[in-house]
């Protein structure tokens, strides 16, 4: 599959119409015999921390080593068109225009977790064309961020060096899930400030105790500075991963969590296209907003009709 031609399926399993849904389903049942050798990188962090910056520089090393380099950039909605609006690909001009690299940016469509409704069929379509690294870009870190690693093989949590309290921004939850925590900015007058943060979130950890005890690396995406090194631990923890057969287990689990959502969609999907339910949601609701019922009420009689 090209790259014109993988854009033209992403568009069609985002698509919410009847019958590109039909289109898309026989789409994926084609691709799943071909996806699944791919090594999934998931990359949150706080706005600003330097992500696309970090995955240009990224996916750029390891495009030029002959890996095929997936970029799926989820960006948050506009309220108004509900496109994309953040435009990661004229943010990583060198990595777009390179031959082993494809990037998309996906609009999240006010769905939560940092990540669209269709990642996980990107992914999917995406391994399927050839391409052996997925680099998920999360909208950034918040309580709900946590879908993300019901996706990839990685967690990969970038941080800002010098940034007030290190740890501040950090939840406890995030910490559980990051297999790997990289201090970015490590360079010109950060790089003391980034070491600082370094051995602050090593100690942290310790006290912690989150049980995956994540390895805290630095780096300057800008400069290109500590990627190799990176690589190497990304690398080294996925192919143990796959050797004990916890990666085998983890994907397990994503994928009963991809059904568990689907079924979810479909359930959620039937009822608002419903016009008989529809009516009946606007019934409740002017009960609701007249104070002669609750939400649970209204709920409750939603479900028994």
């Amino acid at each position: 599959m090209t790259r014109r031609e993988l854009a033209k399926a992403l568009t069609l399993i985002e698509s919410t119409r009847t019958e590109d849904q039909v289109a898309a389903r026989e789409l994926l049942t084609s691709a799943l015999p071909k996806s699944g050798n791919a090594w999934r990188i998931a990359i949150s962090g706080v706005p600003g921390v330097g992500k696309s910056t970090f995955i240009e520089s990224f996916g750029l090393m390891l495009a030029d080593a002959g890996h095929n380099i997936a970029v799926l950039a989820v960006d948050p909605s506009s309220p108004v068109s509900g496109g994309s609006i953040l435009g990661d690909k004229t943010r990583m001009e060198k990595l777009s225009a390179h031959p082993n690299a494809f990037i998309r940016p996906t609009p999240t469509s006010g769905s939560l977790g940092g990540v669209a409704r269709r990642t996980r069929e990107s992914i999917l379509l995406c391994e399927a064309s050839g391409y052996d690294i997925i680099l998920v870009e999360t909208v950034g870190v918040g309580q709900s961020e946590f879908e993300v690693a019901a996706l990839c093989d990685v967690f990969l949590l970038l941080m800002l060096p010098g940034a007030g309290d290190s740890l501040q921004g950090i939840k406890r939850g995030i910490l559980e899930l990051a297999d790997l925590i990289v201090v970015n900015k490590a360079d010109g007058e950060n790089i003391h400030r980034a070491e600082a943060a370094k051995s602050e979130l090593e100690q942290a950890l310790m006290i912690l105790g989150s049980g995956k005890n994540p390895i805290v690396l630095s780096c300057s995406a800008l400069e290109s500075l500590g990627l190799t090194d990176i690589w190497a631990e990304i690398d080294s923890h996925l192919t143990q991963s796959k050797s004990d057969g916890s990666l085998f287990e983890r994907r397990q689990e994503q994928t009963k969590a991809w059904l568990k959502r689907t079924i979810n969609d479909q359930i959620l999907d039937s009822v608002w296209m419903d016009a008989q339910r529809s009516q009946q949601f606007d019934e409740l609701t002017r009960d609701v907003l007249a104070g002669k019922s609750t939400p649970y009420e209204a709920i409750e009689r939603f479900l028994k009709d």
